[in-house]
């Protein structure tokens, strides 16, 4: 859960900040752009690359609260993490989006699946396929989970694990359809398809070789 609060010390960006020209310079000397998001106003700041990555990886992960503060002021912006781009080839974050949040009203969010346990299928041959790697839920901030733990424990060949097999956590209102969002699957490997098909094959050749033997046993005997 959320409950862990990070402090982000940034400063408000000024005027001659603005800008792409600006803002290439401003990453190579370490600050990535950014932008809080409140009621009613959005207010664009710059923080030390390496303050951001501290905030992000911290024991909640990226749905951590964020209580920002802005160069100057005393005030605690308890906030989330909107959104957030990197760099195609460095990976280091380019620009971030925050939400400013209260902690007393639930919000909504997309949290990432982790699979865990062993299928009972797999040790069979069966194939674990994950369909669904987000669920979309409703919490307050603090109860925000880092991500969905779902088991594999009962999941036999054949098998569909469904939003409704999961198991209900206290605070937390799924928000995806129970039925609809499956989960993860456990199909047969095709292998063993083809080998079970051509096991049927032969089944129904020798059963039909064996009551063809049968009727001509059963034909009365011709005369000369």
């Amino acid at each position: 859960m959320s409950e862990d609060r990070i402090t982000l010390e940034v400063r408000e960006r000024e005027s001659n900040e603005l800008g792409s020209r600006n803002v290439r310079r401003l990453r190579k000397q370490g600050f990535v752009p950014g932008v809080l998001y409140g009621t009613g106003h959005a207010r664009a700041f710059l923080v030390g690359e390496r303050d951001l990555r501290t905030a992000l990886s911290g024991p909640s992960g990226l749905h951590g609260i964020v209580d920002v503060v802005i160069e100057g002021q005393k005030t605690q912006h308890h906030a989330v993490l909107k959104q957030y781009q990197r760099h195609p080839i460095r990976g280091t974050v380019t620009h971030v989006d925050f939400h400013e949040v209260r902690l007393d009203q639930p919000i909504q969010a997309t949290v990432v699946v982790h699979l865990v346990g062993e299928a009972p299928g797999s040790k069979m041959g069966g194939v674990i396929q994950t369909v669904a790697r987000e669920i979309r839920l409703e919490a307050l901030p603090a109860l925000v989970p880092e991500h969905i733990e779902v088991d594999l424990s009962a999941l036999e060949v054949g098998d569909i694990l469904r939003l409704e097999d999961v198991s209900a956590m206290e605070g937390v209102t799924f928000l995806d359809d129970p039925h609809e969002t499956v989960i993860a699957t456990c199909s047969a490997p095709r292998g063993l398809s083809e080998a079970e098909e051509a096991e049927a094959a032969a089944l129904e050749e020798a059963e039909a070789a064996e009551a063809e033997a049968g009727e001509s046993a059963d034909e009365p005997a011709t005369e000369e």
